[in-house]
């Protein structure tokens, strides 16, 4: 199964350009307000998990964010967000890596995810990527999260995805994580159609 993840977005990032996914955004608003909604540190450790090539860290680094992680599964995907940002590499770490089995000494202020955590289908998963999120967060750190809700897609890029309401989300995270805000989006993608999102802000108890 993760020979087959690896090798779907390996030729998802070789074969479409940035601005060929549903989830493109040039400027992610909503994941850069909530991540300076944590009011952490300029260099405080902040991970993007499953960042693929977006342009959250060319975001961050242009509000002088300086301490920045990009995580993808994907080589290909790494490799074109180190290109793109190659006068900045002494800003960023990056790590090919799925989200469930890096392991760092590093401990990160803000942990955000994007359109990467609907993809965990089963409950095994789910809860091995909490206990991921749990050791790799300080005390009081933040969890953001962005996620499609009961009204978003059923699949994206090909493959079968999870629907999360607050309700669902609070079974997963609400007993070690304080949630600061909630609410849903619409993402326009650059197909012209829309998908409906979720996006948390959690505090790590």
């Amino acid at each position: 199964m993760e020979n087959n993840r690896v090798a779907h977005w390996e030729n998802v990032f070789a074969t479409k350009a940035s601005n060929e996914v549903s989830w493109f955004q040039d400027k992610p608003e909503t994941s850069i307000q909530l991540i300076q909604s944590c009011k952490v540190a300029k260099d405080a450790k902040i991970i993007d998990i499953g960042g693929g090539d977006s342009y959250l860290i060319d975001n961050l680094i242009a509000l002088g964010y300086t301490n920045l992680y990009l995580l993808d599964i994907s080589e290909n995907a790494i490799e074109r967000a180190k290109e793109r940002l190659s006068s900045h590499l002494d800003k960023v770490t990056f790590i090919v890596s799925n989200s469930l089995d890096f392991q760092m000494k590093d401990t990160f202020e803000v942990w955000h995810d994007r359109a990467s955590f609907h993809f965990l289908t089963d409950e095994h998963e789910v809860q091995k990527y909490k206990s991921n999120v749990l050791q790799s967060l300080k005390s009081n750190g933040n969890l953001v999260l962005g996620t499609f809700s009961e009204e978003g897609p059923e699949k994206c890029s090909g493959l079968e995805i999870t629907q999360y309401s607050v309700e669902k989300l609070e079974a997963i995270f609400g007993e070690d994580f304080e949630l600061e805000n909630c609410f849903t989006e619409e993402h326009a993608t650059p197909f012209d159609t829309t998908q409906d999102f979720i996006f948390c802000n959690y505090k790590k108890i």
